[in-house]
């Protein structure tokens, strides 16, 4: 045990209750991915039921390793690369628009070459909005009070171009990474008439999108059959019952039987799984294991005396979280069905990745370790602001 704690403490800097839920849902989506998977692979992999398995368990693994990488970055870098990243995000998502592969009537894929792993470019734009935004709004805390629509102008385009482009093909991801940068200009102290005109551009290019975009007839219909109880889908459906028969301490590793009705048991409705085989303990366990991030990410920005610091942890912590909580919304019949998977639990492709990256600038900001002096601006209460000359490395 001292030996582990050593090196933990010489090479897993930062938080550690973070890394010890990054641990638990690394555990507990290897174990239900292999349950859920199992036929899956029976079917496509000739036999071979730990073809998944295997897939999935070497994504998890260069994840950690990305994540690692991202943890020993000083956190100050990131708003330079993200805007590289949003650069990238707008062309792509426009290829992926017109010339990606339809997959349930939804062109949000692009397939790279020679790997031949599917890539979806919501996620690259995700995690380059966020820490794009987090980057300009803490250059302007020392203004942003009296701050006009003007000034707030390179926040909105890049928040309209990217959201709406997502919508185009994903409203769901598209409304979750839209909120978040609300939260991220809440917190960043944007005054609230400012987000008023910020929430009606957005509600403009949402109906928009809705309207043009792939996912409108979806979207309405889900809408509906969500308020009609006579009305269930059959994911609905068959989602309920895996958690009716989950009870309170479920049917056991592995046992599940809805994992051979319900679609996509591996991805979008791995948490129904989670109840049926581990019961409402297991799922109220991954509940408090995504509340318990949400909680460190926004301690670590409460003690964050840099804003950049502070709005990063609390915008990538915020949009992990309500993630996690709208898939778990979808399964119990909280909310209609959308497609948003659960973070670092479901199987997944390069989205496992970007969450790695999302985590490990989490980590680097409770890191709160510098390589050079810089200036940055300090957020203080009741507008007494003043500049911090220089960081301590």
């Amino acid at each position: 045990m001292d030996i582990v704690k050593k090196i933990a403490n010489k090479h897993l800097k930062g938080d550690p209750i973070v890394w010890a839920i990054v641990f638990c849902l690394m555990a507990f989506s290897v174990l239900v991915v292999y349950s859920a998977s199992g036929n899956l692979a029976y079917r496509n992999a000739g036999g071979n039921t730990e073809y998944y398995l295997i897939k999935h368990s070497i994504l998890l693994a260069l994840s950690f390793c990305v994540m690692w990488i991202a943890h020993k970055i000083d956190f100050r870098y990131y708003p330079i690369i993200a805007k590289v990243g949003l650069l990238l995000s707008v062309p792509l998502l426009l290829f992926t628009w017109f010339y990606g592969p339809e997959i349930n009537e939804a062109s949000r894929w692009m397939i790279i070459p020679i790997v031949e792993q599917r890539f979806q470019p919501s996620d690259l734009a995700k995690l380059a909005l966020i820490s794009s935004l987090a980057g300009m709004l803490s250059k302007r805390q020392h203004e942003i009070e009296n701050c006009t629509i003007k000034d707030l102008l390179p926040m909105l385009a890049w928040m309209v171009v990217i959201c709406g482009l997502i919508g185009l093909s994903d409203l769901s991801t598209s409304g979750l990474l839209f909120t978040t940068g609300l939260l991220i200009m809440f917190i960043g102290r944007v005054p609230l008439k400012r987000l008023g005109v910020i929430i009606v551009a957005g509600l403009m290019v949402g109906a928009l999108a809705i309207v043009i975009g792939q996912r409108g007839p979806t979207f309405v219909s889900r809408i509906k059959t969500h308020l009609d109880p006579t009305a269930l889908s059959f994911q609905s459906e068959q989602s309920y019952i895996a958690v009716a028969k989950g009870g309170l301490l479920g049917e056991g590793p592995g046992n599940s039987k809805q994992k051979n009705f319900l679609p996509h048991p591996y991805s979008d409705f791995v948490y129904a799984i989670i109840i049926e085989e581990y019961g409402i303990g297991g799922g109220l366990f991954m509940l408090i294991l995504y509340l318990g991030l949400l909680y460190r990410g926004m301690l670590v920005a409460s003690k964050s005396d840099r804003p950049l610091g502070g709005l990063l942890s609390a915008g990538l912590s915020f949009s992990l979280v309500l993630q996690a909580l709208i898939n778990m919304g979808v399964v119990v019949g909280l909310m209609p069905v959308t497609g948003l998977t659960l973070p670092f639990v479901s199987m997944g492709g390069t989205s496992l990745l970007f969450t790695g990256v999302a985590l490990g600038i989490i980590l680097s900001v409770s890191r709160g370790e510098s390589s050079a002096k810089v200036q940055e601006p300090v957020i203080r209460p009741k507008g007494n602001v003043r500049r911090k000359m220089t960081v301590e490395a």
